[in-house]
């Protein structure tokens, strides 16, 4: 690849944006060049200047608008650009999903090198503002201000703000009016803690020394229930956090858990921390199917509620149950999808590395009367050998969802010596999938593949695709 200083500039005037491919950024191929650029939508012409340089490629960003692209919308956002989430805001809907099609197809064929049956059209969440029940924010004495706000001679800016991490900045942190994610009161929550700890002085945050008061606050929705909790992390013990915390109540009292956690780790991690619940229960409820969840503050459970029962029934149809078959949940969490499908199994043992989602996954069977799970904590090659097999007996189906990175080559080594005759791949990362599922190929045929959008205005797609043994 080019120096970029050598790069003639013409060459990166005038350039039309080709397409978009993975992680939301688009391609140009111009004049011998191979350049990914973001914040661009197809069809847009622009002027670019060169960011990165790698050995076969280039990376870039806009630095004018010749000609805006026929797909883009208006983004409802007034953080749009600034905030690192919802980045395909100028793209409409249809044309979101219209690219995570792509993406999986193209994944799946240039990765994964296997033989595919026809993709089935994605599909789409129903709600494409405030799906999340679930958002951090963090603390900062001293916040992000945009270029806007710098040339503002109008107005002073108060810098102590609660919001959102920049893209790829840990230490830079914007101020947020309004989050289009998480329904209310989330945003009431989250500007009346800033509003109140700003007229009573309290120490916001320092991201580099770990020094203040004020750390994080989460926030977490069950539409289904109706519960809710808050989790507010402070660096130190204080007096006044009993008071921080009565003042919130008094202002939302449909607040159903509220907790706190003292925190001076060099990370937001909440790993090995007590969390002290000052109100109500230390937990709430999400329901799916008739099944309750408890969900307590270190609880994993899918962002998008509504649309994770949609990705469960898809699972569930994949794997074919008859109320006969020994099921291996693999990377199951806090069991979720292991307790979702126990009535139509005869037996369901579920794995994962977290031993409090473990614990998580053991309560949520008792609390809805499922006898028909077992459940077992540690690394997954490591749990997952021979000795587990012949003590539990050969799985009629599997079900894996591992983590972006995919699963660790000796777990897939297992699967194929263990040939179940339906393996269904959960996935929330259609590139470690593809790396899989050509691994596994020699042994087993992928018959169905169902993208599913978790995660509007995103680049993020899962996918699930059924393996048939050959």
């Amino acid at each position: 690849m080019p120096n970029p200083k050598k790069i003639p500039a013409e060459d990166l005037r005038h350039v039309e944006i080709q397409d978009m491919v993975a992680e939301g950024k688009c391609l140009v191929r111009h004049n011998n060049l191979v350049i990914f650029v973001s914040g661009v939508a197809p069809g847009d012409v622009v002027d670019l200047r060169i960011t990165k340089s790698k050995k076969s490629y280039l990376e870039a960003e806009p630095v004018f608008f010749h000609k805006y692209s026929d797909l883009r919308v208006e983004p409802f956002c007034q953080h749009f650009g600034t905030c690192g989430g919802c980045k395909w805001q100028h793209l409409g809907y249809e044309t979101q999903l219209l690219y995570k099609q792509q993406q999986v197809n193209d994944t799946l064929q240039r990765i994964g090198k296997v033989e595919l049956p026809e993709i089935q059209p994605i599909m789409g969440s129903k709600e494409t503002t405030y799906y999340r029940n679930k958002l951090e924010y963090t603390f900062s004495y001293q916040g992000w201000l945009t270029s806007e706000q710098i040339k503002d001679e109008t107005k002073q800016y108060d810098r102590r703000v609660l919001g959102y991490h920049l893209p790829g900045r840990f230490d830079k942190i914007i101020d947020i009016e309004h989050c289009w994610l998480q329904p209310d009161p989330s945003n009431q929550i989250r500007l009346a803690f800033r509003d109140y700890a700003r007229e009573n002085n309290l120490r916001f945050g320092n991201l580099f020394k770990h020094t203040g008061l004020l750390r994080t606050l989460t926030i977490r929705t069950a539409k289904s229930t109706g519960e809710l909790m808050v989790v507010a992390m402070f660096y130190r013990q204080h007096q006044l956090i009993p008071v921080i915390l009565d003042y919130l109540l008094e202002q939302f009292p449909g607040v159903t858990s509220m907790n706190y956690v003292l925190n001076d780790k060099g990370n937001d991690s909440l790993d090995g921390l007590e969390v002290i619940c000052h109100h109500g229960l230390p937990y709430i409820h999400e329901e799916m199917e008739g099944l309750r969840f408890r969900v307590g503050p270190k609880s994993f459970y899918q962002t998008n509620s509504e649309q994770a029962y949609e990705l469960y029934k898809v699972a569930r149809e994949f794997a074919g149950l008859t109320g006969q078959e020994l099921v291996y949940d693999l990377y199951t969490g806090a069991g979720t999808i292991a307790n979702f499908v126990a009535r139509q199994a005869r037996e369901v043992i579920g794995v994962e590395y977290v031993e409090q989602a473990i614990e998580d996954a053991k309560l949520n069977s008792e609390i809805n009367g499922v006898q028909n799970t077992k459940f077992y904590a540690g690394d997954m090659k490591d749990v997952l050998t021979k000795d587990f097999t012949a003590e539990h007996g050969r799985p009629d189906v599997i079900i894996t969802d591992p983590p972006r990175a995919g699963m660790h080559v000796d777990v897939v080594n297992r699967l194929i010596e263990l040939r179940a005759p339906r393996v269904v791949y959960v996935s929330c990362n259609p590139a470690t999938q593809a790396r899989d599922l050509e691994l596994l190929a020699d042994t087993y045929r992928v018959t169905r593949v169902q993208p599913v959008d978790m995660f509007p205005h995103t680049h993020h797609v899962e996918n699930v695709v059924l393996l048939e043994l050959k």
